[in-house]
């Protein structure tokens, strides 16, 4: 797992409680995705709308659980944005 993916993960976290809902992936990108994408934490083309920050949660929540870890997290922008 990068550490891109652990920064970026850390950042969309917003209640800090180690694990990602939808509402905050969806919520944090909406509100932190340009500056994450400025300071290169993020890739300017992941700065989309709630459509695809609602896919891209989708993708990663491997097990179903509405929940999203930072393994399941990690593996999907890992592959996804090329970290």
């Amino acid at each position: 797992m990068s550490e891109k993916a652990r920064l970026l993960f850390e950042a969309l976290d917003l209640d800090a409680d180690g694990a990602l809902t939808r509402v905050e992936v969806v919520s944090a990108l909406r509100s932190k995705g340009p500056t994450l994408a400025a300071r290169g934490d993020l890739p300017f083309w992941g700065v989309g709308d709630a459509e695809a920050s609602s896919a891209l949660f989708d993708e990663a929540d491997a097990n179903g659980d509405a929940v999203l870890t930072f393994e399941e997290f990690a593996v999907v922008v890992d592959r996804r944005f090329g970290w």
